[in-house]
C-alpha cells in the first residue's frame, strides 16, 4: 500500500500552546499486563489507545485476559477506561500472537505465555526479527519452558508448571528483559530470582516503573543493581490512572524551544519514574528554561541554544528529540550510552545520522553514541525516512519546524504511540491547538486499596 508523504509544518512564527498528550504507553502495558495477572477485575483509566497497546490487548485477550468497558454516565467518561477481568487460567494460543514492532508485546507476552501450559507462537513486523529477545528466551528455558528459536517467529511450549526460580539475565540489550521477568514472576510457583550478567541494563527508570507497579500490588520483591528477587503469591488488583506520556510530551516541548516560543505541556505528573522525564534537565543543559506551571510544565528559551555532552542511558527513547535540539545548539553536542538504540525499531543512530545529513546538518556516529554540529548555514528540506518508526518521525516534524520543505514519507508510524501526532502537531504549529479531545479528561476512579493506602 503506496503512503502519501507527509509536509512537516514550517514555524513562521514561534509556537505557542498548550497540549495535553495522551497516556504513557509503558505505563499502559505494563498496567494491562499485571491487570491480566491480577487476583480480580481492574479498572485502568486514561490508557493509550495506539498500535502497541492494541497488540497488547490482543496478544493478552487470545491468552484468555477479558476486556470491557465500564460503565460511566455520558458527562463522566474518561478518555479510555477499560475493565480488565484476568483468567481462572491462562490458554496457550497455537494459532500465534502478532507482536508487530511492539518492544513490551515481544518482551512481557512470553513470559506471561509461560504460565499458559501448551504451544505459543510469536510473529511479528519484519523488522521485529531483528530485535534482541535471545536472552530473556534463554532464562525461560531455564525454568523448563521450551523455545524453538532465538528471535521471531518462535514458538513457546509451556509445561504444566515451571521446575525453576534462579536465571541469569545478560540485560544489555534491553531493560525489558528483567521488567518481563518481574512481571510474571510473582505468579511462577516458586516466583524468580534475577542474576545479571553482563553490563548494567539500558533505561533503568523503566525497571524502577516495574518494581514501582508491583510494589504497589503489594508484590513481595528485592532489587538491586544486579539481583532481582519475587517472591510468588498474589497481585493484588488495583485501579490504576495512567499518566502522560512524557516521551512523546518532549517532541512538544522542544518546538517551543526551537522555534523561541513556549509550549505548556498539561498534567505532567509531580512525581514519576518515566524517562522522559528528564527532557526537564536536558532542555536545561542545552541552555533553555523549564518551569513547573499549575497545570503542567513549560519550556522557554532564554538564549541561543549551546552544545553539550549528554549521557542519555537512562532515557534512550529521548535521543530523536535530544538530536533535533542539538541541530540548532551552537557547538558540536555528543550524546553517549545508547549503543543499545540500533536494536530499536530502527538502527536508530544510523538512522539520525542519515536524518540530519539529508539537511545539511553536519552529524557522526560514535561507538555509543551520535555527534552533533549545530547547523550554521540555510538547511535544505527533503523527504525524510521515518523507518517505521514513531521517534524518528518526531525527529523530522522537529526540523521541519526550521527547514522549509521537508516531507516525511510515512508519518502514520507515529501511530505506534500517537496516532493523533499529525492532527495535534499541525495545530500547534498553526496556532489553533487547543486541549484534545476524548483524551484530556483523566478523573481518578479509586479502589478501595488506593483509599486504604492513601
Amino acid at each position: 500500500m503506496s503512503v502519501s508523504a507527509w509536509p512537516a509544518p514550517y514555524a513562521f512564527a514561534p509556537v505557542n500552546a498548550r497540549i495535553r498528550v495522551p497516556g504513557s504507553k509503558s505505563e499502559t502495558n505494563r498496567a494491562y499486563v499485571l491487570a491480566a495477572l491480577s487476583d480480580a477485575t481492574t479498572t485502568i483509566t486514561g490508557a493509550l489507545e495506539s498500535r502497541d497497546t492494541a497488540l497488547m490487548r490482543a496478544g493478552l485477550s487470545a491468552l484468555g485476559v477479558r476486556f470491557s468497558s465500564p460503565s460511566f454516565s455520558a458527562a463522566e467518561r474518561p478518555s479510555l477506561s477499560q475493565l480488565v477481568t484476568p483468567p481462572a487460567t491462562f490458554t496457550c494460543v497455537p494459532g500465534g500472537i502478532d507482536v508487530g514492532l511492539a518492544g513490551t508485546v515481544l518482551r512481557f507476552l512470553p513470559a506471561l505465555a509461560a504460565l499458559a501450559p501448551g504451544l505459543t507462537r510469536f510473529y511479528g513486523d519484519a523488522r521485529a526479527a531483528d530485535r534482541p529477545i535471545a536472552p530473556l528466551l534463554q532464562a525461560l528455558r531455564s525454568l523448563g519452558v521450551t523455545i524453538t528459536n532465538d528471535r521471531l517467529p518462535f514458538t513457546l511450549q509451556a509445561p504444566n508448571k515451571l521446575d525453576s526460580r534462579a536465571v541469569l539475565l545478560d540485560a544489555s540489550a534491553s531493560s525489558q528483559f528483567v521488567s518481563a521477568l518481574l512481571l510474571a514472576g510473582a505468579r511462577y510457583p516458586h516466583g524468580i530470582e534475577i542474576a545479571l550478567t553482563g553490563s548494567q541494563p539500558p533505561s533503568r527508570p523503566h525497571i524502577d516503573m516495574t518494581i514501582n507497579m508491583l510494589r504497589e500490588r503489594k508484590v513481595s520483591l528485592t532489587a538491586s543493581a544486579t539481583k532481582f528477587s519475587v517472591s510468588p503469591g498474589p497481585i493484588s488488583a488495583l485501579n490504576q490512572l495512567i499518566a502522560p506520556d512524557l516521551t512523546n510530551a518532549a517532541a512538544f516541548l522542544a518546538a517551543g524551544v526551537l522555534t523561541a516560543g513556549r509550549v505548556e505541556v498539561l498534567d505532567w505528573p509531580e512525581t514519576t519514574n518515566q524517562p522522559g522525564d528528564l527532557i526537564r534537565v536536558i532542555i536545561s543543559r542545552f541552555g533553555a528554561r523549564v518551569e513547573r506551571t499549575s497545570n503542567g510544565v513549560v519550556a522557554l528559551p532564554d538564549r541561543p541554544l549551546t552544545a553539550c555532552d549528554i549521557d542519555l542511558s537512562a532515557a534512550s527513547e529521548l535521543t530523536p528529540v535530544v538530536a533535533a535540539l542539538a541541530a540548532f545548539s551552537r557547538g558540536t553536542t555528543r550524546i553517549s550510552g545508547i549503543a543499545h538504540i540500533r536494536g530499536h525499531e530502527t538502527d536508530r543512530i544510523a538512522a539520525i545520522v542519515n536524518t540530519l545529513r539529508s539537511v545539511g546538518i553536519t552529524a557522526n556516529e560514535l561507538h555509543d553514541g551520535l555527534a552533533i554540529t549545530g547547523a550554521t548555514k540555510r538547511l535544505t528540506g527533503t523527504m525524510l525516512a521515518t523507518y517505521a518508526d514513531h521517534r524518528m518521525a518526531h525527529l523530522a516534524a522537529l526540523l521541519g519546524l526550521k527547514v522549509p520543505g521537508v516531507l516525511l514519507d510515512d508519518v502514520a508510524t507515529t501511530a505506534k504511540t500517537l496516532p493523533q501526532f499529525p492532527e495535534i502537531w499541525s495545530a500547534m504549529v498553526a496556532g489553533t491547538t487547543g486541549e484534545l479531545a476524548g483524551d484530556n479528561k483523566r478523573r481518578q476512579h479509586t479502589s478501595k486499596d488506593q483509599l486504604d493506602e492513601s
